[in-house]
């Protein structure tokens, strides 16, 4: 109870109901005990006055309302709800003090309203304003999403601008909710209850004097602790403390990683190695695997040649599939080292990944880190027996498997093909495609011209199976014979004429007539019979030149030599045989 109520008792005060009456001589008592009344009262009354914050101490509970002591005429009375505790139990008893707000001096049944939330709210108020004058900080929780960014409780509600969440522009800020973060003080307006928070602004000014620091003590070499900051395919950004450096995914591991995810996480700490430090652009590269031992150093002693490996497939590509021997160190199996038999276009289907194999080391290239590998190898090679086998010479029948341009493949057995260029089909005749002669499916006989098992290639040919026919030419006929034939075609530069068995010969232009050819069309026809003289005979390029002109030459010389034997007496002349020529005809 109050010194003013201990006055007014002292004085012979009533007390009507809730109202107490003085005595009307106690106002005008001028006595001491008369003046400190009247002090007492007017100290009490002037000192208290509405939104002041006062200390108050709980006297009871009376239902809704916790009758508080706060040393005025009468007691004050806050809701009891200001108390209740999150789980809805009452977070008050008799005795407790706290700081309390006068909302009203007297409520309409004349007690002293108090509330303690608004008391702790403008507590808070000042608190806030100290921090934004001050360039303080203050600490809060993220409520919810609201537009234009985020709603932060820091015991009254604040607003925290999306663009202020941090350092690098946020898309997302659903992954902010329920966090609690130290934030700057940026705006405040008590009297329309605004408060503005910046993340960023905090985060800049811790930035700064980390980064100063550690920028200080990079150097290239050097080990160093960061935290994991962000993932990308290209690699992993470690925070070194307000410095951002790269671990590139090839740096991670001297081994084989598709994602840097397989070996670092995000929060993760990590050591590494600062590779290039360049104080202008303040860019650091990092590295992790340096700091282990380099696989590849000794690596011909470890992998000597045709030694047998094994390991795992660990990539595969068309042409071919890697397989780890160690962490680190990988060789490739071309796809034409897989099987001797198998003649596959990609090594998709013939291996698959995690697959177990063995192998042998062919080549060894420690500088351009580099290891080839035979897995065929492994086994014995099937064609050295083929090659015992099949004999060149022999007569062989199998099936057409596949057509190229250049030739036609033919099945003789399992895994065993041989080729028919397309040049041994036949001696003479000129073919454009295989598949004029040929299709797939097709029985065809031939005769086995050469094997090399090594490279696994047996070349077969038709047109063995006959004479060849352009030797046979060669060996009867020489330069200066007479020939008969056909003309098969004409050409604008000469005819091509049919020998018999395929053979051709051309007449050039020049050599069909004594005199000039402009037309041949008007000198020959197709399907007309020849008769000419071999001028030129080429075995390499198979080639045949044939003269009209020269032949109808060496007549007329033979007629004038004739001419000369049955009168040699009488001068003969050129012109005289032409003159019979032209008379006979």
């Amino acid at each position: 109870m109050s010194k003013l109520l201990d006055q007014i008792k002292g004085h012979g005060a009533k007390q009507v109901g809730r109202i107490t009456v003085l005595d009307q001589g106690m106002l005008g008592d001028e006595s001491e005990a008369g003046n400190e009344f009247l002090a007492a009262l007017q100290g009490e009354t002037q000192a208290l006055r509405e939104e002041q914050v006062v200390r108050g101490v709980v006297m009871e509970i009376r239902g809704k309302d916790v009758i508080v002591d706060i040393g005025y005429k009468g007691s004050g009375t806050i809701n009891i709800d200001e108390f209740n505790n999150p789980d809805g139990s009452v977070g008050v008893a008799a005795g407790d003090g706290d700081e309390v707000l006068v909302e009203h001096l007297e409520d309409a049944n004349g007690n002293v309203r108090l509330s303690k939330d608004r008391a702790e709210k403008m507590k808070i108020w000042d608190e806030v304003e100290k921090a934004f004058r001050s360039n303080m900080t203050v600490h809060g929780t993220v409520l919810e999403k609201v537009k234009g960014g985020l709603a932060v409780d820091i015991g009254i509600r604040a607003f925290l601008p999306g663009s202020q969440v941090d350092t690098k522009p946020v898309r997302n800020l659903d992954p902010f909710i329920g966090k609690s973060f130290d934030m700057k003080v940026i705006k405040v307006n008590r009297r329309r209850g605004n408060i503005v928070l910046s993340r960023k602004l905090f985060l800049e000014t811790i930035n700064a004097s980390m980064k100063e620091e550690t920028l200080a003590g990079l150097e290239e070499g050097k080990l160093v602790e960061g935290t994991v900051k962000n993932i990308t395919e290209y690699g992993a950004f470690i925070d070194l403390g307000g410095v951002d450096g790269l671990l590139h995914i090839t740096d991670m591991s001297w081994g084989r990683l598709s994602h840097p995810s397989e070996m670092f996480q995000v929060a993760d700490k990590v050591e590494v190695a600062v590779l290039k430090y360049d104080k202008d652009t303040e860019r650091v590269s990092l590295g992790y695997k340096q700091k282990f031992p380099d696989p590849w150093v000794s690596v011909e002693e470890r992998y000597p040649m045709n030694a047998l490996v094994k390991g795992k497939i660990v990539s595969i590509t068309d042409y071919g599939a890697f397989v780890e021997l160690e962490p680190g160190i990988e060789g490739l199996v071309h796809v034409s080292e897989m099987s001797w038999n198998k003649k596959a276009k990609s090594a998709k289907g013939m291996v698959n990944l995690g697959d177990q194999v063995e192998a042998q080391i062919l080549q060894v290239d420690s500088e351009n880190r580099r290891i080839s590998l035979g897995m065929k190898q492994i086994t014995p090679n099937p064609w050295m027996a083929i090659a015992e086998k099949y004999t060149p010479g022999m007569t062989v029948t199998g099936t057409v498997r596949n057509i190229t341009e250049f030739g036609a493949f033919v099945e003789l057995e399992e895994g065993v093909d041989g080729l028919i260029h397309i040049s041994d089909f036949s001696w003479t005749k000129k073919i454009k495609h295989p598949g004029e002669i040929v299709k797939k499916g097709d029985s065809v006989t031939a005769k086995v011209l050469a094997i090399d098992p090594l490279a696994q290639r047996m070349s077969l040919g038709v047109k063995h199976l006959e004479p060849n026919v352009w030797e046979i030419f060669f060996e009867k006929h020489s330069v200066g014979t007479t020939v008969t034939g056909k003309i098969a075609r004409l050409t604008d530069f000469g005819a091509f004429v049919d020998l018999g068995d395929g053979i051709e010969g051309l007449v050039h232009i020049s050599e069909i007539a004594r005199h000039r050819v402009d037309d041949i069309t008007k000198e020959f026809q197709p399907g007309q019979d020849l008769t000419m003289k071999i001028v030129k005979l080429d075995p390499v390029e198979r080639r045949i030149g044939l003269s009209v002109k020269q032949l109808l030459q060496d007549q007329e010389r033979g007629e004038v030599d004739t001419a000369k034997a049955a009168n040699p007496f009488q001068k003969a002349t050129l012109a005289d045989a032409f003159k019979n020529v032209e008379r006979e005809s």
